[in-house]
């Protein structure tokens, strides 16, 4: 029998997988058909949501049925279910609104950066016109500044006179120094002891004061200070120990005198401070030739027991210490004693204020030579070794200096030809400082001041070389240092001669006169001379 062809109506409900339970007539219909949550292929029932899109309804029904089928009756239709057709609309329009006010907040911000922008760049150009002086502004502060540049120059130059003045006291110091000392060792020999005496009570605490203040203290300790105040013993304290002047003989002739090749010194008469160092160097080995060759033997006896018991002392004997061994032998002691004692209470003890740039004459020997093989050597050692490898150099500098000591005890002659050799090396040292170091400095000197009057000159050409409008124009600018050179003084010789001089253009610093007319070189009110000078121009650019 076949199966009818049944229509989904409104009325009839559809069996189901998930509804296979007999319908029971005495319940109510809603009672035994579930909501559907999920769409499925069967028909829905008429209880359940339906959905506003068509569906497939698998049944033969026209499109009538499937209308009725979709849409319930509009009595069974909520208010949720009214209301959820205008929710999209309210969105998109509270959308809309979000992006006008989102449009609105963007143009204000727009609006208060540009108004920010215009007044910021107003207050800026303000500000800029009130901190702009005017032509007349301008021009007193020059006038301000050059006054100022005039009075340090006056400052400077009464400084300059009275550094002057002490070196020209110094240099006649110097020369009568030289004088004098040359005039005992000729005629007064004996009292050459003296005279060094004298000078070193003088030099030395200067030295100290100076060094002290300029941080140079350090070089106080050095061997050369040393070996003056041993030789003070000797004169002066223990004139009859032979030990002690026989250290003091080797370590002046030695180590002092060959000090003056390997320092520089020089005999710069006007420089107070080279004298002094030339003196620390010199001055012992004079003094020791003059105790030791010049004076007589009756008054050497007398006043200088251990010098004569030396000289006449025969070879072997016991106070024969003018051989090359007792020599070497009894200046090392003292040698070692100073060295020591510099490595103990400044090389260690002050080694944190070594090294934070206080000089010694180790770190300016090691700055000196550290191009020469020597330097080079030592610095190329460990910085631990740099110390212990110096002080041995150093020693070894003061055997071989000491070796031909004996040679200048007992011959007149050869420790004369060494001081007039060592001397002369000084002699040298302070023409090369009068010639290639004073000279270059002055003309460094020279050149830093014709760079600064180029710079004022640059600094101000606009305000006193503006007035001239496009006259002069095509003029070729020269700098005001080139001026003073006198490089450009024949090129504008003709042009002078035609218009007048320029230097008569150059405005006074007490001059009051406003600025055009102290560019052109006339008064306001001088109608005729302008008239003249106009004239001038014509012609000039006539021709």
């Amino acid at each position: 029998m076949a199966e009818p062809e049944v229509a989904s109506t409104d009325s009839e409900a559809v069996p189901t997988p998930e509804n296979s339970t007999p319908l029971d007539d005495a319940s109510p219909l809603e009672e035994h058909v579930p909501s559907i949550d999920t769409p499925t292929l069967a028909p829905t029932s008429p209880e359940s949501r339906l959905s506003r899109n068509p569906s497939f309804s698998g049944s033969s029904s026209t499109y009538q049925e499937d209308w009725d089928s979709n849409f319930p009756p509009l009595d069974r239709l909520t208010v949720l279910e009214l209301l959820d057709n205008f929710t999209l609309p309210q969105q998109l329009e509270k959308l809309q609104k979000g992006i006008s006010a989102q449009t609105e907040k963007v143009r204000k911000s727009r609006e208060a950066f540009n108004t920010k922008s215009r007044q910021a760049r107003e207050r800026m150009v303000d500000e800029w016109r009130r901190r702009v002086p005017s032509a007349e502004e301008q021009l007193d502060r020059y006038r301000k500044r050059m006054r100022n540049s005039v009075d340090k120059l006056g400052k400077r130059w009464n400084d300059t006179k009275a550094i002057t003045l002490r070196e020209k006291i110094s240099f006649i110091f110097g020369v009568m120094n030289i004088f004098v000392s040359g005039y005992l060792i000729g005629g007064w020999p004996e009292y050459m002891h003296w005279w060094y005496t004298i000078q070193i009570l003088y030099f030395m605490p200067i030295r100290f004061y100076t060094y002290h203040k300029r941080g140079y203290h350090y070089f106080l300790a050095d061997l050369c200070y040393f070996v003056n105040f041993l030789l003070l013993l000797s004169v002066w304290v223990f004139p009859k120990s032979k030990r002690l002047f026989t250290a003091v003989y080797c370590l002046a002739f030695g180590n002092n005198a060959v000090a003056i090749i390997m320092w520089r010194n020089s005999l710069v008469f006007h420089s107070f401070d080279k004298v002094t160092s030339l003196f620390i160097h010199i001055m012992p080995c004079a003094t020791l030739h003059c105790i030791v060759h010049l004076i007589s033997p009756e008054h050497q006896a007398s006043r200088f027991p251990a010098i004569y018991t030396i000289k006449h002392s025969p070879a072997g004997s016991p106070t024969a210490y003018a051989n090359v061994l007792s020599m070497l032998a009894w200046s090392t002691i003292p040698y070692a004693i100073w060295q020591l004692s510099y490595y103990f209470f400044i090389t260690v003890r002050r080694r944190d204020k070594i090294a934070a740039g206080r000089p010694t004459s180790f770190t300016w020997l090691r700055q000196s030579y550290s191009k020469v093989w020597i330097g080079k050597f030592v610095l190329g050692l460990p910085e631990a070794l740099q110390e212990p490898a110096f002080m041995f150099i150093q020693y070894a500098y003061a055997v071989l200096t000491m070796l031909p000591c004996s040679l200048w005890f007992y011959y007149r002659w050869a420790s004369a030809g060494f001081l007039g050799v060592v001397f002369v090396w000084s002699v040298y040292n302070g023409a090369t400082y009068y010639i290639d170091v004073f000279g270059k400095r002055f003309q460094k000197e020279l050149e830093a001041m014709r760079k600064e009057v180029e710079r004022w000159q640059g600094e101000h050409e606009g305000l006193v070389g503006g007035g001239g409008g496009g006259d002069h124009g095509e003029e070729k600018k020269v700098g005001l240092g080139e001026g003073i050179s006198g490089k450009v003084l024949d090129e504008r010789r003709e042009g002078d001669e035609d218009g007048g001089s320029g230097l008569d253009n150059i405005p006074l610093l007490n001059d009051e006169r406003p600025a055009a007319a102290m560019v052109t070189g006339l008064e306001v009110g001088d109608g005729g001379a302008r008239d003249v000078a106009r004239e001038r121009r014509q012609g000039r650019g006539g021709v």
